[in-house]
């Protein structure tokens, strides 16, 4: 009697570890679609990771909040700049002399000081901004504005309908946002925006890419509505020179 107890037991446990096999292939091949799925639909078809396509350096660590109280430090500071120059409505001008008489004032007391208590004055530090920075900031600026005015010199002149609308509906917009604020609000929301969007968009990648690619098929979907209806319709005709017998 145990030993029919022992095959029967044997033969039910064999039975349930098939099942359970038989269970796990569909799971594990669902995750290995799924997985391959979302690297396939990464926004703008991107393969590397966020870090990497800021730069990889100290900058993206900024931008990524790799070190919280730096992000935390630049983000307070502009946040004090635009408050000064927004809300109490004081100039550049008038920061820039205050702040250059607090740091003579700083200076005036460390040297006098230190010659009151010491015998030697101490050598009270000099703040120098090297050429080099301005050189490459000069070099970066009119590199990041010729390329600016040669993309739209190439959309202007390159015959593509839809990105000449796209772009010129981008100006419109940024025209539009640009009355409802001035130069400098906006430089400090692009500026917390550059801050706060990239570290958001690495921890929910997932949410917001698919969120994206649903928002691009509408639109491609009223463009093509809108092409059929409206802008095939208009007539593209070209110039053919007359042919001399």
């Amino acid at each position: 009697m145990s030993e029919k107890i022992t095959a029967k037991n044997l033969l039910e446990n064999l039975v349930d570890t098939i099942v359970e096999k038989q269970k796990s292939v569909p799971f594990f091949e669902g995750e290995k679609s799924d997985s391959v799925s979302s690297q396939v639909n990464r926004l703008f078809g991107r393969q590397k990771p966020v870090h990497h396509i800021l730069g990889g350096g100290k900058s993206a660590d900024v931008l990524l909040w790799r070190n919280k109280k730096i992000s935390a430090s630049v983000i307070t500071s502009a946040t004090a700049i635009w408050v000064l120059l927004e809300w109490l409505n004081y100039h550049f001008l008038t920061i820039l002399c205050l702040a250059l008489v607090l740091v003579m004032l700083a200076q005036f007391l460390w040297s006098n000081a230190s010659g009151l208590f010491n015998s030697e004055p101490s050598n009270v530090p000099r703040l120098v901004l090297p050429e080099e920075l301005f050189v490459n900031i000069a070099t970066v600026v009119g590199g990041e504005v010729n390329r600016g005015l040669r993309f739209l010199q190439d959309v202007a002149c390159g015959g593509n309908l839809k990105q000449f609308v796209i772009v010129v509906g981008s100006l419109f917009a940024g025209a539009v946002i640009g009355s409802w604020c001035n130069f400098i609000s906006v430089i400090y929301i692009g500026f917390v925006a550059a801050h706060t969007l990239p570290v958001l968009y690495e921890k929910y990648e997932d949410e917001v890419d698919n969120f994206v690619y649903k928002v691009l098929d509408q639109m491609q979907n009223h463009y093509r509505n809108l092409d059929a209806s409206v802008l095939s319709k208009i007539p593209k005709g070209k110039l053919k020179g007359k042919k001399h017998e």
